[in-house]
């Protein structure tokens, strides 16, 4: 006979900040971080593989990273670099787009005072980041075209040190980071629409809203077929991109239109669907394809030092690791205040702190922003990627070294939470308060007495000392 739906307790812990998840929430996250830890392995590879490439056969790098291809007559004559930074990223921020749309109609901000949290959490771990680069660069008289840069979270590559260093986060601390990223991607994408796009080109544009207005109407009527999506998207990409707007819009701005609620009949929506598809191709090709022709710069022992020499680099390298940190960290803790949140009695303040640290791996976007930042001058933009590279690098170190710190306390959350003894598919700790999940506890109790009476027999225990109560 089936399980009975699991009761959901989170009615008790509205005030809780870091509480457990919902059953669905925690199956979806699980779904969701599996995926991009696989893909963070291979970005992660990718950038070393960069790294190798970039430093042993630097002519062939460039001769491949630059090496033209696409039809000029439609604007696509494009270096394989570019079409990696505009072409392959469109296809994560179409899955960015997606997450961002469930967040906001089916999972943790729908409801605005759960959203309160960590939204403030996300926006301060960007502002102070841009603050601690600008002051770096105001004393330093540096540029500060490349404010942006250290804003960026990169999910795929946290979590790509954390199965790198063996340490698995209960539940509501990976919810809380995914929150942070797609909040994050949010911002990322509203900076690059608002201060990277160039002269635009007014009918290309037109082309473009008319595509994505189509696009709707066909979501709308239900049209179904991968044969009528997807030769729409490219129409709208290319125009998007031809448009002087950032052609990762068009992904995004379509991922945004599909639909991430259940109707009558189904057990997954339309987004959720195509997100399932769509994100092993995002977190494994796309983002590595683009790490691969974005993270190759040179490492010589020069151009490590000019990273912490020059106020242009050094502002990236300390608002990822000491901005983002910081900023997440104060951002939540006055939140939390403010709010009256109370802290999960299973978690502490450091865990957050350390989750901070983990969040200044900023990587992909960061790469993407300072390549725009800084389009007119190679040299620099070489530079601001190995300040990127090298930032990330430290505050993945910091968070390792805080989350082993805690590493015995997450083990026993982690096997709590996935507990499951009366084989039903469902954690024990879902049903706590389901008298049907005691009385299955209570009669596989009652079989396993009865098999340790039965052996204590053939042991050759006296039979009234085996029927004894313990």
């Amino acid at each position: 006979m089936a399980a009975p739906a699991p009761t959901d307790d989170r009615k008790h812990d509205d005030r809780r900040f870091l509480g457990r998840l919902s059953l669905p929430e925690r199956r979806y996250l699980a779904d969701a971080l599996r995926t991009e830890t696989v893909g963070g392995v291979l970005l992660l590879v990718a950038a070393v593989a960069a790294l190798v490439w970039a430093n042993t056969l630097s002519g062939s790098y460039e001769a491949v990273s630059d090496f033209h291809i696409g039809p000029a007559a439609l604007g696509l004559d494009l270096s394989i670099q570019h079409w990696a930074a505009d072409g392959l990223l469109a296809i994560f921020f179409f899955v960015a787009g997606i997450e961002l749309k469930r967040e906001l109609v089916a999972g943790e901000l729908r409801d605005p005072r759960a959203a309160a949290l960590p939204v403030v959490a996300a926006l301060c771990g960007m502002a102070a980041p841009a603050l601690v680069y600008v002051l770096v660069n105001a004393l330093g008289n540096g540029s500060m075209d490349g404010w942006a840069v250290p804003t960026a979270t990169d999910i795929a590559f946290a979590l790509a040190v954390l199965a790198v260093i063996g340490t698995s986060l209960p539940s509501a601390l990976r919810a809380f980071l995914l929150t942070l990223a797609v909040v994050d991607d949010l911002f990322a994408i509203l900076i690059i629409a608002i201060f990277f796009t160039s002269d635009l080109n007014f009918a290309a544009l037109g082309g473009a809203l008319a595509g994505l207005v189509l696009f709707w109407l066909l979501l709308r009527k239900g049209v179904r077929g991968w044969y009528v999506y997807v030769p729409l998207a490219l129409v709208i990409w290319a125009l998007m991109y031809n448009s002087g707007v950032h052609a990762t819009i068009a992904g995004v701005s379509m991922g945004l239109m599909l639909r991430c609620t259940t109707r009558d009949g189904e057990q997954h929506s339309p987004g959720e669907h195509i997100e399932h598809l769509v994100r092993p191709i995002s977190a494994g090709l796309a983002v590595p394809l683009f790490a691969l022709f974005s993270a190759g710069v040179s490492v010589s022992g020069g151009a490590i030092g000019n990273v912490f020499t020059q106020p242009v680099t050094l502002g990236v390298v300390l608002g990822l690791v000491v901005g983002k940190a910081v900023g997440i960290f104060g951002g939540t803790w006055l939140a939390a205040r403010f709010t009256r949140a109370e802290l999960n009695p299973d978690l502490a303040w450091p865990d957050v702190f350390a989750v901070a640290s983990l969040a200044g791996i900023g990587f992909t976007v960061s790469l993407l922003i300072g390549e725009l930042a800084f389009a007119g001058d190679v040299a620099l933009t070489d530079e601001v990627k190995a300040a990127v590279l090298m930032g990330s690098l430290i505050a993945a170190v910091l968070a390792s070294v805080l989350l082993k710190l805690r590493v015995r306390r997450y083990q026993t959350l982690v096997a709590a939470e996935e507990r499951d003894d009366d084989e039903d598919g469902i954690p024990d700790i879902y049903e706590e308060d389901n008298p049907a999940y005691h009385l299955r506890m209570a009669e596989i109790h009652e079989r396993k007495a009865a098999e340790h009476r039965e052996r204590a027999q053939l042991a050759g225990a006296p039979r009234d000392e085996a029927d004894r109560p313990a």
